[in-house]
């Protein structure tokens, strides 16, 4: 990714916590539940189980859509 695409990523997601739910995530990338239940569950986006809950970085988000 070059820098100047990978600033504004940064820039346009500075308002989300480094640490997001799924809920969050369909905000992000303007797509519904079962979407972005299926970028996690396919690996397409990295995730990790806190106390039974889905947790997305924000840099596994961006590295997604680089």
């Amino acid at each position: 990714m070059n820098l100047s695409l990978g600033r504004a990523v940064a820039t346009m997601f500075e308002q989300y916590p480094d640490v997001v739910t799924v809920r969050e995530l369909c905000e992000m990338l303007h797509i519904g539940r079962n979407t972005a239940y299926g970028l996690v569950r396919s690996g397409a986006i990295e995730s990790i189980r806190v106390k039974g809950q889905i947790r997305i970085t924000k840099a596994s988000v961006i590295k997604f859509l680089s």
